[in-house]
């Protein structure tokens, strides 16, 4: 069986969990995804009957990329006393996934708990478990693109998103198609009626701007909105809500 002190060949990294100490009260088995099922399966033989997670790691600059890691615990069977109970034997096994084909076999015929593990792992960082009764995604929509938890996934989301945002502060923290709200949305609609205004300005014949004379003479103070703008109209324009000295009004 592959161990931390004689990994097989190619399955051997520059990362972390490479150069970090031993770890007390865990055992590390690095190995590859051809002889991950193999591996597995004797630990679980072993008495390793418990899987508590599965999870994954993307480092982007190194070969292999990913790891899918598992967290095996071995409870003690038969008496034991109190010091032996409160140190159960550990293992983490670390699989080195690589980007061309992240594809490694399923174990939840082994352990049924790697069932929605799985998934999680396919699901934020597309790795894919061969033999997966049922592998789909568990946390984003079916019809997300991408996997948010790779290293190269963009912050603001798939590139299907061209909705712009209001340059308003903070506005990295508004989620993706957020419609305009609140000050800003007021902004936006201000701004969209004073460009209609001028349009229709410009365009009306001049019986139909001294209308408009005579209505505003009837109605001081009023002011043409030239009807409400529409929510797509909102994320067209930009918006800047600062005053002249740089605070929000």
């Amino acid at each position: 069986m592959p161990s931390s002190q004689a990994p097989p060949a190619g399955a051997t990294a520059l990362d972390p969990t490479a150069v970090r100490p031993e770890i007390a009260d865990a055992r590390i088995v690095r190995t590859t995804p051809g002889e991950l099922r193999a591996v597995l399966a004797a630990l679980n033989d072993e008495g390793l009957t418990m899987l508590l997670d599965i999870g994954g790691v993307d480092y982007l600059e190194r070969t292999p990329r990913f790891d899918v890691v598992y967290h095996l615990l071995r409870m003690p069977t038969t008496p034991a006393t109190a010091a032996r109970i409160a140190m159960p034997e550990r293992v983490r096994v670390l699989c080195g996934v690589p980007a061309a084909a992240p594809d490694v076999p399923s174990v939840a015929d082994l352990w049924p708990s790697a069932d929605w593990a799985e998934r999680e792992v396919f699901d934020l960082f597309g790795i894919t478990f061969g033999g997966h009764p049922d592998l789909r995604r568990i946390q984003m929509p079916d019809d997300w693109e991408g996997h948010p938890l790779r290293k190269d996934y963009p912050l603001r989301g798939p590139a299907s998103d061209r909705s712009p945002r209001p340059s308003f502060a903070l506005k990295s923290n508004v989620a993706a198609r957020t419609p305009a709200a609140g000050r800003t949305a007021a902004a936006l609609q201000k701004q969209i009626a004073e460009v209609r205004a001028a349009a229709s300005a410009a365009d009306a014949p001049a019986q139909n701007r001294s209308v408009q004379a005579a209505q505003s003479a009837a109605h001081p103070g009023a002011s043409a909105t030239a009807g409400e703008a529409t929510p797509s109209e909102l994320a067209e324009r930009p918006v800047n809500l600062k005053t002249k000295d740089g605070n929000l009004p």
